[in-house]
C-alpha cells in the first residue's frame, strides 16, 4: 500500500514551515527514500533544493552557505551511507565552529534495529562532532527538537556555534504533530540571543589596553561581523591587527593597523595579545610563551570554548565581540593610549614594504624550468582579473599556502583547522548562492580539486555563476617537496596532468585549459564573461611543480613533535630547556 499524501501537519511538513519561518531559502541535499518527506515537503513550502553528487559536499555547500549568509546552513542527507558520507563534512564544520543543520531519516520505528535498509546509529555516530544529536522518534516533540538545534547550531547565549545533527524515523515524518504541540514560542524564529559585558572584567580589560606598549589584536571567527566596530577600536587604541583564516578580508591589506606581512615579528614582540573570537590552536603556536613571550593576555569571545583553549586570559570578557569593542572604546574615552610609536611604525613599514615586494614578484615570477607558470604569477594574474573585493575559496595544500599569502579579497574561506582539503568548489557554491551580487572565485590545487570534482555538474545544473581555477601541477606537491627533501624518494604523490577543462566543458561550464602565461589573461576574461551570464566557469591552468610555498618551507608537512612549524618547534624545545633549568 502506498503511503497517504503528507498532511499539512505531518512532521515533514511542520519542519518545512519552521525552517522557512527562520529565512531558510534553500537546502543542501541528496534525495533518498529515508527523508522523502522532508524532501518533497520543503519543495511545497517554496525552499529551494540544492541537490548535490554527494553528502559530503551537501555539508561543505551549507557550511560556506551559513557562514556568509548569517544563519545556519541546511543540508539534507539520507540514511546510512548518506550520512557516513556527510560525516567528513559534518567534522569540518564542527571543527570551524560552523554553523549547521544536518538533518536525516531513519527506518520507520517498527523496522528498527531488526536489519532494515540503511539502519545504523547515526546518532551514534556524529555525536562526537556535533553540539548535538538526536533521533526524535515522537511526533509531538518535532518541533522543540528543531527549534532546540537551531539555537545550538548558532551558538546562542555563550553557547559554541558548530553542527547539529537531527534523524527521524520515516514513520515518523508522515505522522502528524499534534496541534496543541506547535507552540508559537518554538515556532516563530527569535533573535540570536547574546552575551552582554560585565562590567567589572570590562573595567580591567580597559586598563590592560591603555597601558600595554605593544598592544595586538589576533582576529579570528569573532571579527568577521564587527568590521566597523574593529575599525574604531583599533583607531581608539592605535593597537596593530593580525588577521587569520577565519577572518581574512575584514580589514584591507592597506588598513593602519594591519601588519600580517610582520606575523612572525609581532607575535614575538607584543606585550598585550587580545584574541577576537579565536582559539590558540595550531596556527597560532597554541600561544606558547616560546613564540609569545611574555605577553599578556584577553581574551574576548562570545563563548567559553574560544576563551580558555591552551591559553588563559589575564582578563577574558565572554560577550558578543561587537557589543565588546564598542564597550571598550567607550570605557576608554579621554584615556590616552601607552604604545610605543617607534614600534607600531616600525612594524607598520615593514608590512607595507614586504607587500609591495610580494605584489611585485608576483606579478613578474618567473616559469619554472619545466617551462610552466609560476603559482604566483597565476595568482597575480587572478587577482587583477576578479578586484579585491571577492569572495576567495583557497583549496589544496601548497596551492593553498600561496594564495592565503598572497591574494588580497573582501571574504575568504579555505578548509580550516581541520585541514579538510576538498572543499573548494562545494564551498564555492554555497558562498556564490550566499552572495549573488557578489564574484566568488575558486582557487584550488588539482589533487584538492579531484574530491568534489563532480560537483561542477551540480554548479551547471543550478546555474552558479561561479569561477574555478585549477593549479594543475600533477601532484600532491607539499607531500612531493616533504618526500624529495626528508626521504630521498617520491612514492604515491604524483598524479597526471589531468585536462579538468574537458570535464568541465563535458558537464556544460566554460572550460579552458591555459599552459602559457601570455594567454591566462584573454582566458580569465573570457571565463569572467561566460559567469557573467550565470554559468560556471573553470580554468585549468598548468603551473611549474618547482616553487615551494611557505608552508612547504616551513617543516608544515613532516610534523614536527612539539610545534607544527620547524621553527616554533626549535623554540618550544629551547624554551621548555631553559624552564627545566630554572626549576632545578
Amino acid at each position: 500500500m502506498a503511503p497517504t499524501p503528507l498532511g499539512a501537519n505531518s512532521a515533514a511538513a511542520v519542519i518545512a514551515r519552521m525552517l522557512k519561518a527562520r529565512g531558510v531559502d534553500r537546502v543542501f541535499g541528496l534525495c533518498g527514500g529515508h527523508i522523502m518527506p522532508i524532501w518533497m515537503a520543503l519543495d511545497a513550502a517554496g525552499i529551494r533544493i540544492v541537490d548535490v553528487r554527494d553528502e559530503r559536499a551537501a555539508v561543505y555547500m551549507a557550511h560556506a552557505h551559513g557562514e556568509l549568509s548569517g544563519r545556519p546552513g541546511v543540508a539534507l542527507v539520507t540514511a546510512g551511507p548518506g550520512v557516513t558520507n556527510a560525516l567528513t563534512g559534518i567534522a569540518n564544520a564542527h571543527v570551524a565552529r560552523a554553523p549547521v543543520l544536518v538533518l536525516s531519516g531513519v527506518p520507520p520505528r517498527p523496522q528498527l534495529y531488526r536489519g532494515a535498509l540503511q539502519d545504523l546509529d547515526h546518532v551514534g555516530m556524529v555525536r562526537g562532532v556535533t553540539r548535538l544529536a538526536r533521533t526524535v522518534h515522537e511526533p509531538a516533540q518535532v518541533v522543540q527538537s528543531l527549534d532546540e538545534a537551531w539555537s545550538l547550531a548558532r551558538g546562542d547565549l555563550g553557547g559554541e556555534p558548530g553542527p547539529v545533527f537531527l534523524d527521524f524515523p520515516t514513520d515518523t515524518l508522515r505522522a502528524e504533530v499534534p496541534g496543541p504541540m506547535q507552540l508559537p514560542e518554538y515556532l516563530q524564529p527569535g533573535p540570536r540571543a547574546a552575551v552582554g559585558v560585565d562590567a567589572a572584567a570590562l573595567a580591567r580589560a580597559t586598563d590592560l589596553i591603555w597601558q600595554a606598549r605593544r598592544p595586538l589584536v589576533i582576529g579570528g571567527r569573532g571579527a568577521r561581523g564587527a568590521r566597523a566596530e574593529l575599525d574604531a577600536f583599533l583607531a581608539a587604541t592605535q593597537a596593530l591587527f593580525l588577521d587569520t583564516g577565519e577572518c581574512k578580508g575584514v580589514l584591507p591589506d592597506d588598513h593602519p593597523a594591519l601588519v600580517n606581512a610582520m606575523r612572525g615579528s609581532v607575535m614575538g614582540d607584543a606585550d598585550l595579545v587580545i584574541t577576537l573570537g579565536r582559539k590558540l590552536d595550531f596556527q597560532l603556536a597554541y600561544g606558547s610563551p616560546a613564540v609569545f613571550g611574555a605577553a599578556r593576555w584577553l581574551r574576548i569571545a562570545d563563548n567559553a570554548a574560544e576563551l580558555r583553549d591552551n591559553r588563559r586570559g589575564e582578563v577574558e570578557l565572554l560577550a558578543d565581540p561587537r557589543q565588546a569593542l564598542q564597550a571598550l572604546v567607550a570605557a576608554g574615552q579621554g584615556r590616552t593610549p601607552a604604545v610605543d610609536a617607534a614600534w607600531r611604525e616600525r612594524l607598520r613599514t615593514g608590512h607595507a614594504e614586504r607587500s609591495a615586494r610580494l605584489a611585485a614578484s608576483m606579478a613578474g615570477a618567473p616559469d619554472g624550468a619545466d617551462g610552466r607558470m609560476h603559482p604566483n604569477r597565476l595568482l597575480a594574474e587572478v587577482q587583477r582579473a576578479i578586484g579585491e573585493d571577492a569572495v576567495v575559496v583557497a583549496d589544496g595544500g601548497d596551492f593553498l599556502a600561496f594564495a592565503r599569502v598572497g591574494m588580497r579579497c573582501g571574504t575568504y574561506l579555505d578548509p580550516g583547522p581541520l585541514g579538510c582539503i576538498g572543499i573548494g568548489t562545494s564551498f564555492g557554491i554555497g558562498a556564490a548562492l550566499a552572495c549573488p551580487e557578489r564574484r566568488v572565485a575558486v582557487l584550488t590545487g588539482d589533487g584538492a580539486f579531484g574530491f568534489n570534482a563532480m560537483e561542477i555538474d551540480t554548479a551547471v545544473r543550478h546555474g552558479v555563476p561561479l569561477l574555478v581555477v585549477v593549479a594543475n601541477n600533477g601532484a600532491w606537491q607539499i607531500e612531493v617537496h616533504d618526500q624529495h627533501d626528508t626521504h630521498g624518494k617520491v612514492v604515491g604523490t604524483r598524479l597526471q596532468h589531468a585536462d579538468h577543462a574537458a570535464m568541465a566543458r563535458a558537464f556544460g561550464a566554460h572550460g579552458e585549459r591555459v599552459e602559457r602565461g601570455a594567454d591566462l589573461a584573454a582566458a580569465l576574461e573570457r571565463a569572467l564573461a561566460a559567469v557573467a551570464t550565470g554559468r560556471p566557469a573553470l580554468l585549468d591552468v598548468l603551473v611549474s611543480s618547482e616553487p615551494k610555498s611557505s608552508d612547504a618551507k616551513t617543516g608544515l608537512a613532516w610534523v614536527p613533535d612539539l610545534q607544527p612549524l620547524a621553527a616554533w618547534d626549535e623554540a618550544e624545545r629551547q624554551w621548555r630547556a631553559a624552564d627545566a633549568g630554572v626549576q632545578t
